[in-house]
């Protein structure tokens, strides 16, 4: 059930199960939301199934979600009629209806004129709330507008908050970097000049470190970079590493470095704003490890207006992917633009582009595929759902290190925002696990210009 309904306090005794009617939105987001309300009742307007009928053509997420929840549905409903009731969801769970449309009722007939689907939504939300008496019933969409016109009409709305991150959570993965000034000066010494770059983890606190902790420790006027190392049980210094050409240019960009080089660390995460240099970071460092792996990959999902599928555009293929693969290429651009055309490095990226063993592409022609030996980079992570980054990590085969970036305060998707997407899920899931990695970007290395925009404008 969503974790942070306002739901009213009923008595335990003989509580009747509460009534959550759904959004549209909220299925195209979770297919499988109808299993997350516990043992309470379900019911989805005529509305919400026709809305589905519309998305269920394509290849992209939301066409999958529409298909798998009318399967599921018609699993649950086979041979069985609705009724009054509905049908039982499953062991443990509520009932879940589907309710044909009903009109507003008369004192409400001149609140909305348009005949559109969420109004439509919104009625029978109204309609199942006044013929269920003494039950909570709420409207569940992750709509804004729709939201304040249910307010609007007296009607309870609340947000889908099941895979939503708390914002405490969102703030303390953005502080993941310890920063230490009472260390001593030996430990600092052994650290930096010693035979295995490392110190026992209790010189530096009295608990235990969690897998791939970050510190940066104060040496003076300069700052050591660290990571405790599960598997070695110390703390291990962050070199100063050149990756194809790419040098970091502050602390954050050297974590990066050292986490998507690392063989150990088989997923990584990166967050910042525009210019810090997470894909470009992420791009160089796949490169100088290429012959580790069968095949690079660099994609990112293609979010384009409404539910229409990138086949509306004109032009063939190559030419409707050009607007999305187009920033991958220009970061590709600036690697290339490190060394001269005619060194081993440019005709190594030139080659791998052509074989394909350096492919670039949209998500969406990613999907389906086993994964296995593959460096792959998903660039905009923040515009997919808690849903689409768990099915592209369950592509992982042997051998696969995934890298994921994005910005969470730059989201395209409607329904999503800066503590439900699927980046910010991935931090707070997988924090503490010593395969995962979580980097912060603070400064932007695009251009003076550029970091200037991003602070003032």
């Amino acid at each position: 059930m969503a974790r942070y309904t306002r739901i009213p306090k009923t008595g335990t005794g003989n509580r009747k199960p509460k009534i959550f009617v759904l959004d549209t939105n909220i299925i195209l987001h979770d297919y499988k939301a109808i299993r997350k309300f516990k043992d309470n009742d379900i019911v989805i307007p005529i509305a919400v199934i026709e809305e589905l009928d519309k998305f269920k053509k394509g290849n992209d997420q939301l066409a999958y979600n529409a298909r798998g929840f009318m399967r599921d549905i018609d699993r649950i409903t086979e041979g069985l009629p609705f009724g009054k009731s509905g049908v039982p969801i499953a062991k443990g769970l509520g009932n879940i209806k589907i309710e044909p449309n009903h009109p507003f009722p008369d004192d409400m007939k001149d609140f909305f004129f348009d005949d559109i689907p969420d109004h439509r939504i919104l009625s029978t939300a109204i309609w199942v709330r006044d013929n269920n008496p003494g039950r909570f019933v709420a409207l569940v969409t992750k709509d804004i507008n729709l939201r304040m016109k249910s307010k609007a009409a007296g009607m309870e709305v609340q947000d889908y908050m099941t895979d939503r991150v708390e914002e405490e959570k969102i703030e303390n993965s953005n502080k993941e970097v310890q920063i230490l000034d009472n260390v001593g000066p030996e430990a600092i010494q052994e650290l930096t000049y010693g035979p295995d770059n490392s110190i026992d983890w209790k010189v530096l606190g009295n608990s235990r470190p969690r897998p791939n902790q970050l510190y940066k420790i104060r040496d003076g006027k300069d700052m050591v970079c660290a990571r405790f190392d599960e598997d070695l049980g110390k703390v291990v210094l962050v070199k100063n590493k050149t990756v194809y050409g790419i040098k970091p240019k502050n602390d954050e960009q050297k974590f990066a470095i050292d986490a998507c080089t690392n063989p150990a660390i088989k997923l990584v995460s990166m967050t910042g704003g525009a210019g810090t240099g997470k894909t470009l970071i992420a791009l160089a460092s796949a490169l100088e490890q290429a012959k580790d792996y069968d095949q690079i990959i660099l994609t990112r999902p293609t979010v384009v207006l409404g539910n229409q599928d990138i086949g509306f555009l004109p032009g063939d293929q190559k030419t409707k992917m050009s607007p999305f693969v187009q920033p991958l290429m220009d970061n590709l651009n600036v690697i290339r633009g490190q060394f001269r055309s005619t060194s081993k490095e440019a005709q190594k990226l030139d080659a791998m582009l052509k074989e394909e063993k350096l492919l670039i592409s949209p998500l969406a022609y990613i999907r389906g595929r086993s994964l296995g030996r593959v460096f792959f980079i998903c660039d905009e992570a923040q515009n997919l759902t808690p849903n689409e980054v768990k099915t592209i990590i369950t592509r992982a085969g042997e051998g696969t290190k995934m890298v994921f970036t994005g910005d969470i305060f730059q989201i395209d998707q409607p329904y999503l925002d800066q503590w439900s997407n699927g980046l910010t899920h991935l931090g707070e899931k997988m924090g503490g696990q010593k395969l995962f990695e979580h980097i912060f970007l603070r400064v932007g290395e695009r251009s003076t210009l550029s970091d200037l925009a991003s602070k003032l404008l």
